[in-house]
């Protein structure tokens, strides 16, 4: 499937290919904390399905506790999370965990999968039962 995107402020943008039936949620904590939310959500996108359109990430280096080197790509001006990838330095075919939801085709895209779920947070499966409104 066809996607494009970007960050929250519109300096990077970005093309790609990607698989829609391989679009998952990950509950780990580093997830947890990068997106300051319960979990991140991404879909795999071989390096050479993405294309950078506009701007140029940051990127922080994320040590594993495999001791593997994983990138976190972002915008450095509004620090929207654009995908993870494992270091250059690591070798292998590289493939960028696209954040579905930088994506104008987000709503596309819908989790087929859950990583790490032991580290969910307890009330994700019940968030149906929390009160809600349709805006602020």
């Amino acid at each position: 499937m066809k996607i494009d995107g970007g960050c929250h402020c519109g300096a990077i943008t970005y093309e790609a290919e990607a698989d829609e039936q391989a679009v998952g949620i990950c509950h780990c904590t580093d997830c947890q904390k990068f997106s300051g939310s319960a979990f991140r959500i991404g879909v795999p996108v071989k390096e050479q399905n993405f294309t950078l359109l506009s701007g140029a990430p940051k990127i922080y280096i994320k040590i594993g506790s495999s001791g593997g080197r994983r990138e976190q790509v972002f915008c450095g001006d509004c620090g929207t999370h654009l995908y993870s990838t494992n270091a250059k330095e690591e070798g292998g075919e590289r493939v960028f965990r696209v954040r579905t939801p930088t994506a104008n085709q987000a709503s596309q895209l819908i989790p087929t999968a859950q990583g790490w779920f032991r580290s969910a947070q307890k009330w994700v499966t019940g968030l149906d039962a929390i009160p809600s409104r349709p805006q602020q």
